[in-house]
């Protein structure tokens, strides 16, 4: 049976059940993402010491994490088409082996080489947890509680990259390289097993149709079939728009411009990027919240999001002093914050403009714009910061280009996304209508 999904998010006949046991189901699949953000943002805290270790400059050091999000962005599409293929538990089973695989060897890279080849597989591991997590999500849960099951798997992301910033940035100026690294392998290893003994793709009953396997053209009507779909480009674009400027600032360049450019501690700096997955945790909860209740909401928070970011970029680099004041920074960090809940509303204008079996493909291609973004702006960051002899200012103003290109992009479809989203919901009623009882 298919999970059927209407796009103001309310029940329809099929819907699963949810209930405690869908909690516990999801919860060991969303650990599998929890750890995954581990090993993700694990360099944000150790950019300084890679510089060190390996030797190298600004523009190779944020080679590290492009490298990384191209992997993550190149792999979404297949692996949505994996997840719709597969089913949840395979997918996920093969990225914890990937990414537990790059995190030991990143761990005992010798050399700048090995440890970029380490962070591709890393960033291989990655890209097939969270989509997987959205899929496992609407296996289990009632069509109307998606908007906030999104949000929740972001939340439980953020924590694990407060975890990269609060515990990781710790072990790693205790123990250090090598054993901080290797060390946190093992929540690999840890939810490896849970996935194994507890995950299952779907509540019984509640199977997805057989999809026959036609090769080329079955990958290509997936994708095609799903780009067509106004709400698929729009909510790549929303994400696209709305996710890279924290995840720039975790992910690398916010401990060296907070330290470097602002002139703070470590341990201050430390504090400001916890700031921002605190606030991130707390929105998400919210920007969930009014979604779930409010559909309309969707476009006013993302577009409101993205002008909040941008003017306090905007005041933070502009500012008539050789450091921001603690205060603007304090401002900055918690509006970063709310990057990552807007990101997440693309899925919500992608996930009611495609049917159940091709939900994984959809939000493939919506999950590669925010980090085609963020990749491309970790490069800008570098080859500027080294043209301009450091100057974060011009580095940081590649932010304001992005995200005027992706507004741009919102504002054209977003007509068309809400008419057919329209259309989609009267079909969904006039099927629910002849249901038979």
């Amino acid at each position: 049976m298919s999970t059927a999904t209407s796009p103001g998010g309310r029940a329809l006949p099929g819907d699963p059940p949810g209930g405690r046991r869908a909690v516990a189901v999801w919860s060991v699949g969303v650990s599998v993402y929890f750890v995954a953000v581990i090993f993700r943002t694990s360099l944000g805290v150790a950019g300084l010491d890679a510089a060190d270790r390996f030797h190298v400059n600004a523009s190779a050091l944020s080679t590290f994490s492009i490298l990384q999000l191209l992997v993550y962005a190149g792999m979404q599409i297949p692996v949505g088409l994996l997840v719709d293929r597969l089913g949840t538990k395979k997918v996920l089973g093969l990225g914890v082996v990937l990414f537990t695989v790059g995190q030991l060897g990143f761990a005992f890279s010798p050399s700048y080489g090995m440890a970029l080849a380490s962070r591709a597989l890393l960033g291989c591991g990655d890209a097939l947890t969270f989509i997987s997590v959205l899929r496992l999500g609407t296996r289990w849960f009632p069509a109307r509680r998606g908007p906030m099951v999104a949000q929740l798997a972001g939340l439980v992301g953020m924590a694990g990259n407060l975890v990269s910033t609060l515990v990781l940035a710790r072990l790693l100026h205790g123990i250090g390289w090598t054993a901080a690294f290797a060390g946190s392998a093992l929540a690999g290893v840890v939810v490896f097993v849970l996935l194994l003994l507890f995950l299952k793709d779907h509540p019984e009953g509640h199977e997805p149709e057989p999809l026959p396997h036609q090769g080329a053209a079955y990958v290509r009507r997936q994708i095609a079939t799903s780009w067509r779909e106004p709400g698929t480009r729009l909510g790549l674009w929303v994400h696209f728009t709305t996710q890279f400027p924290a995840m720039v600032f975790l992910l690398l360049w916010g401990m060296p411009f907070l330290v470097e450019a602002q002139g703070l501690s470590r341990a201050t700096a430390g504090t400001l990027l916890t700031l921002v997955v605190l606030s991130n945790m707390a929105v998400g909860l919210v920007y969930g919240q009014i979604i779930a209740r409010h559909h309309a909401a969707r476009l006013p928070l993302a577009l409101g999001t993205v002008g909040a970011t941008a003017l306090l970029w905007a005041a933070t680099l502009a500012y008539p002093a050789e450091h921001a004041p603690m205060w603007l920074l304090v401002v900055l960090c918690t509006v970063l914050g709310a990057c990552g809940p807007a990101s997440m509303i693309g899925f919500d204008f992608a996930r009611p403009a495609n049917p159940p079996e091709r939900q994984g493909t959809a939000s493939g291609i919506t999950n590669m714009g925010g980090f085609v973004a963020s990749m491309t702006t970790l490069l800008a960051v570098g080859v500027l910061l080294d043209a301009t002899g450091d100057d974060y200012a011009v580095a940081f103003s590649s932010v304001f280009v992005l995200q005027a290109l992706g507004v741009t992009q919102i504002l054209r479809l977003r007509k068309r996304a809400a008419l057919r989203e329209r259309e989609r919901l009267v079909a969904s009623r006039v099927e629910t209508v002849h249901v038979p009882v």
